[in-house]
């Protein structure tokens, strides 16, 4: 303490000790009382010492206490937020689940529910009325690998059996993907399409016809700009693994824009050969609707070494309006006959949305999801789609007579969201050289066949 504070220390305890006020005269102080206060004020000088070495202690201790808080501070702003997990969760139809380092994975299925009519000719026997079946219903998932690879695997429940549909491991690397498994070959616009996304509930009659299917195989696809280039070799389907049958398919698209109308221009070629001396083929195609084991073009077996076919193709879509078209040969080489038959299928079809800023959706050189602009949900209708086709299959050539089918069809598609959709189609199939003649012995006659579908999938 300074000395002016010691001093006023002082003066207070004189005051204090004394018991009478100091006036002008003179007071007479003995030796004891002088001695007694000179004793206090030295006590007094002692513990004010020790109390300004208390408060200088203390007040180091708060400035290294205040030091080691800064330190622990400077400690904790220098340590790395922690960084938010990179699993995420879209929503697409299903859940779909990424995580770190490429992984990613997603449920997925279809539901599709047929029903309706068909009325056939009573003189020739055949059945028909009212049919209905669950025309598929998958179950299924996909996803990706790290490094580049991905997977996907469905099985169909329909039908009373359980079959495997798309199975397969891929692996992709810029425009460049190759696919090992039970897939697609490369056969056609209408059949790489998927069933979800078709005009009809059934696709043109010469897919079915000619046996597009998937097989099993390996395949290389190249994607660039408008080119996409397709090619594999494949042998034949899960349920169909005991048979030699070794192919090889080939496809090529243009998909130039010219403004907003997007365009596509595409070929393809398939080799099958069967290896086998015994074995046979068979086209032959129902009325339109699957729910019907009834059809009225058939070759019947033929003996066959190998099959070749080649098709064409060409679509256009141009906001609510699209069209497309395709023809298709195929060639069968039968041992010891004179001529190889050959047989043909092809359609033509347009297509127009009666719902405002709705499109037809396409992609990879197919035709993809459509979605409505104004989807139930969310204030609207969702999108109403009107469609026409014709469809013909010849399978009549070189003394086979399997007949010939023109198919005049309509449909009506309701998509009230992205991912459910209700059909309505009508076909009016005319037959010249049916399979089944009429009591009269009449070849050329009519089928009308009138389908309803709703579907749902994830």
């Amino acid at each position: 303490m300074t000395r002016i504070f010691r001093l006023s220390v002082a003066a207070a305890a004189l005051s204090c000790t004394m018991a009478t006020p100091l006036l002008a005269q003179d007071v007479t102080v003995t030796a004891d009382e002088l001695a007694a206060m000179r004793a206090q004020l030295s006590a007094m000088n002692a513990r004010i010492d020790q109390l300004e070495g208390e408060l200088a202690t203390a007040k180091a201790s708060n400035e290294a206490q205040d030091a080691t808080i800064a330190a622990q501070a400077e400690a904790v702003a220098a340590i790395p937020a922690p960084t938010a997990s990179k699993t995420s969760i879209a929503f697409k139809g299903a859940p779909e689940i990424k995580g770190e380092g490429g992984w990613s994975f997603k449920p997925r299925g279809r539901l599709m529910y047929d029903a309706g009519f068909t009325s056939v000719p009573e003189s020739t026997g055949r059945d028909d009325g009212f049919g209905n079946e669950v025309r598929r219903a998958r179950l299924g998932v996909s996803g990706d690998i790290p490094g580049g690879f991905g997977y996907k695997f469905e099985l169909d429940f329909a039908g009373n059996e359980v079959e495997a549909a798309d199975a397969y491991l891929s692996y992709a690397d810029g425009p460049i993907e190759v696919i090992v498994g039970h897939h697609n070959n490369f056969q056609s616009l209408e059949e790489l399409t998927s069933s979800l996304h078709t005009t009809f509930i059934e696709r043109a009659a010469f897919t079915d016809a000619f046996g597009f299917e998937r097989r099993i195989g390996a395949s290389v696809s190249y994607a660039s700009g408008i080119v996409s280039a397709q090619g594999g070799v494949f042998t034949d389907n899960f349920a169909d693994t005991g048979t030699n049958n070794r192919g090889a398919d080939a496809r090529l698209v243009l998909s130039p824009k010219m403004g907003d109308t997007q365009l596509h221009f595409g070929g393809s070629l398939h080799y099958n050969d069967m290896g086998d001396a015994a074995a046979t083929v068979r086209y032959r195609q129902r009325p339109l609707v699957h729910f019907t084991s009834e059809r009225f073009v058939n070759t019947g077996n033929l003996a066959a070494q190998s099959e070749f076919g080649v098709g064409v193709e060409a679509a256009m879509i141009s906001g609510p309006f699209h069209a497309a078209a395709e023809g298709y040969w195929q060639s069968v080489n039968m041992p010891g006959a004179m001529e190889d038959p050959g047989f043909f299928g092809g359609y033509a079809e347009v297509g127009y949305f009666l719902t405002g800023g709705d499109t037809r959706g396409y992609k990879g050189g197919k035709f993809d999801r459509s979605k409505p602009a104004n989807p139930v949900g969310d204030g609207g209708i969702g999108s109403i789609q009107f469609n026409l086709r014709y469809d013909y299959l010849d399978l009549n050539d070189a003394g086979v007579l399997g007949g010939t089918q023109n198919g005049f069809l309509a449909s009506l598609i309701w998509k009230p969201t992205d991912y459910t959709a209700f059909m309505v189609n009508y076909g009016k199939l005319k037959y010249d050289d049916a399979v089944y003649p009429t009591t009269t012995g009449d070849t050329s006659y009519s089928v009308d066949a009138v389908g309803v579908r709703a579907q749902i999938d994830f």
